[in-house]
């Protein structure tokens, strides 16, 4: 039995076929009057996960994160980028496919989007910033938790 597990294990393959940019932007809408306030910003994090099924085993996972930092009653800067890659899974039922690409590849996403992030804060003035680390397993169970005891349609899933 322990052999019949290994290879099942064994067939069990998620590999990154691509990672890329597919979109990044950033505003500094009151510039350069927010430069002459003492930098101490309220900073907001959201984080968003699509999925996007190209065939049967392969997947586009698309991590966006949206970085808005608001000096007093101005925003002084807003950064998104979309860090995408294309993920090659096999040998996952479904259950474990979508937990795969709500969890595991936004994890591996996760480092690109912050080094994206953080140059783009610095080269706009600011000063560096740094994303703090996420549980994506965390935000996937909760993300499966409101949804109920239902499945959707793991190829315009939203996390």
């Amino acid at each position: 039995m322990a052999e019949d597990e290994q290879q099942e294990q064994g067939q069990r393959t998620v590999g990154l076929q691509k990672i890329y940019v597919r979109d990044a932007s950033i505003e500094v809408p009151d510039g350069p009057r927010v430069f002459t306030l003492d930098y101490n910003p309220e900073v907001n994090v959201d984080l968003n996960t699509q999925i996007q099924n190209l065939s049967d085993e392969t997947h586009q996972v698309c991590l966006t994160v949206t970085v808005t930092a608001k000096q007093e009653d101005r925003t002084a800067y807003i950064v998104e980028v979309q860090q995408a890659g294309v993920f090659q899974i096999e040998g996952f039922d479904e259950q474990e496919r979508d937990h795969v690409l709500g969890a595991y590849c936004p994890s591996v996403l996760f480092p690109y989007v912050r080094e994206a992030v953080g140059d783009m804060v610095q080269r706009a003035g600011f000063p560096h910033f740094l994303l703090q680390p996420v549980n994506f397993d965390l935000l996937y169970a909760q993300h499966r938790a409101g949804q109920g005891e239902g499945t959707t349609d793991a190829s315009q899933a939203t996390h």
